[in-house]
């Protein structure tokens, strides 16, 4: 079990996030442990190509986009072993 870099939360399962996008080269570059929750938000907010584009590629850059930091505030507060129902926005279903 360990802690997520993005919301602090611990004890969890946390899976690895590629900071920039494995398909935009960042295969080998750094990577960030998430819990499931957050590392599923950041991917229902946005695409791959969004997340360079918009240089959300740093924890930093994450913490504090609004939409994300808004997602933070929230999920700061839920048990470490919750998983919320999230719906993909709008704008990234229609992308993929």
């Amino acid at each position: 079990m360990d802690t997520c870099e993005l919301c602090g939360r611990s004890p969890l399962a946390t899976t690895v996030h590629h900071l920039i996008p494995r398909e935009k080269g960042g295969g080998l570059l750094p990577t960030a442990l998430l819990c499931k929750a957050c590392h599923r938000q950041i991917h229902a907010l946005y695409t791959n190509n969004d997340l360079v584009v918009l240089g959300l590629t740093t924890l930093d850059s994450l913490r504090s986009d609004p939409q994300i930091s808004a997602y933070l505030k929230w999920i700061m507060r839920q048990a470490p072993g919750s998983e919320p129902k999230l719906r993909k926005s709008k704008r990234v279903r229609s992308k993929r």
